[in-house]
């Protein structure tokens, strides 16, 4: 449909397989399993549940009646009653104990946790894609001595493969929370309106140990170790907070590694991926604009304005629940997944073609390296029987010199030049350009990669390699 508004996550962002996880099939798929696992474990656990009633839900959980379900949520404005009345339709004989002791949490926030966790697993997996590309791209340009920057002005250099260490290291700490999270998984579980069982208990008549049994067999067979301990109507509202701050996180790291790429690519010393037939420009024909980091960028930012909305949400529940978290929810917690994929998609689209320029790094070095070096040169002069105290004069006038040239007359750098012709340092030509070495100036840089990525990647690569050589998919 052209003639109704479309979200441009569905439309030109996220990705399939995220889209299918917050789809209304999966949803309500998931609320219908959730319906036979309770059915069937209130059977084992002698209620008046037949078996014929549990394989009469089980032969209808995947084939879902979505007009009739929408016929019922039209008359009763109940979405999950909606549902059970859909589903009664199809397993008549199941009717009467669909959705037995359980109040609406019981499939809303057990589905809405499941979801999360999923989506959780599927972030993890790109993350630590993206991480295998930038490994591989550190290591291929650990010695390429390039400009550091620090207030976005020219700094002590390091090389281009240490530059990336830096964005993988913020995703190593992305995967290390998101691992965390996912390790303490838990469900709701069967916990009755306010969260004190009480249904259950009266089903049950009085027996604890069942009440019990049953909110952590439903888990179990749901592929769950641990419920909540307790709740109120709902699990605590903090989790989606916790949840959408780690996306945050993740959003914050994408946004700093994108923002580095659009200056670099403005410097023409690194670019992103640039295709044979894209327009940079519908009116400059040659611009060749970062159209894929402005997107990581624009993103990132709704992302991390996004986490806002839970946090809000935690705080203003008011005793066992309150229903300003629903409307809300729907739209915050899924769509900061749906943003975030689509991010790590174009980052490790992104990471997997960066193109650099080698040569004008090399030009961005020499206009600056004089400057850097005379340091170096000052304590080399001294070595050779020079007096510091004069040198550094020398040098401080030379350098403000040769910084009037370039600032005021767009001349190249002639630092090196004013030092030899001044003689006061004793060095010859050839001993100061070879002081004047890229290399020399980069301390312990490629070094450090190799350590990085030898102790701190590759580990988590091969643990987890079975899930390595994903590409990322730039939608339009």
């Amino acid at each position: 449909m052209r003639d109704s508004y479309k979200s441009p996550l569905e439309g030109r962002y996220a990705s399939r397989e995220m889209l299918y996880l917050f789809s209304e099939e999966k949803k309500f798929k998931t609320w219908r399993k959730l319906w036979v696992i309770l059915a069937e474990t209130e059977h084992e656990l002698g209620l008046n549940v037949t078996e014929e009633q549990v394989e009469e839900l089980k032969r209808y959980m995947e084939d879902i009646n979505y007009e009739v379900a929408e016929a019922w949520e039209n008359k009763v404005r109940h979405d999950v009653m909606a549902h059970v009345h859909a589903y009664g339709e199809q397993a008549p004989k199941a009717m009467p104990i669909i959705h037995l002791g359980a109040t609406s949490c019981y499939v809303g926030d057990n589905t809405d946790l499941i979801i999360m966790y999923e989506g959780l697993e599927m972030i993890r997996k790109k993350l630590i894609n993206i991480i295998d590309k930038l490994s591989k791209f550190a290591l291929d340009y650990k010695d390429l001595p390039t400009l550091g920057f620090t207030h976005l002005q020219p700094a002590q250099l390091t090389t281009v493969g240490k530059r990336a260490t830096l964005w993988m290291q913020d995703l190593w700490l992305d995967v290390t929370e998101i691992s965390a999270l996912l390790e303490k998984k838990r469900l709701r579980g069967a916990k009755g309106t306010t969260g004190t069982q009480a249904t259950f208990l009266t089903l049950f008549e009085g027996d604890y140990e069942k009440v019990k049994k049953l909110d952590q067999t439903i888990a179990k067979k749901l592929g769950y170790e641990e419920v909540y301990p307790v709740t109120g109507q709902t699990y605590t509202r903090k989790f989606d907070s916790q949840v959408l701050n780690l996306l945050s996180q993740i959003a914050q790291s994408a946004y700093k590694f994108s923002n580095d790429i659009r200056i670099l690519q403005h410097l023409k010393e690194v670019e992103e991926p640039f295709e044979k037939n894209q327009i940079g420009s519908s009116a400059m024909a040659y611009k060749r604009n970062p159209m894929r980091t402005e997107r990581i960028s624009a993103l990132a930012r709704y992302v991390i304005c996004d986490s806002l909305n839970p946090a809000i949400t935690a705080s203003t529940q008011w005793f066992e629940r309150t229903l300003d978290d629903s409307a809300n929810k729907r739209i915050a917690v899924s769509e900061a997944f749906l943003a975030i994929d689509a991010i790590l998609e174009i980052y490790l689209n992104v990471a997997s073609g960066l193109v650099v320029y080698p040569k004008v790094i090399e030009k961005h070095i020499k206009e600056e390296l004089p400057f850097m070096a005379t340091e170096v040169i000052l304590m080399e002069g001294v070595k050779r029987g020079g007096d510091r105290q004069e040198l550094h004069e020398k040098v401080r006038v030379l350098s403000m010199e040769a910084a009037r040239e370039v600032k005021e007359h767009g001349r190249t750098n002639d630092l090196i030049e004013r030092i030899i012709k001044d003689g006061t340092f004793n060095m010859t030509e050839k001993e100061l350009y070879e002081l004047l070495e890229p290399e020399n100036f980069i301390g312990c840089a490629a070094m450090q990669v190799t350590d990085f990525v030898t102790e701190i990647i590759n580990p988590l690569l091969q643990v987890n390699k079975d899930i390595l050589g994903i590409e990322g998919n730039v939608r339009v």
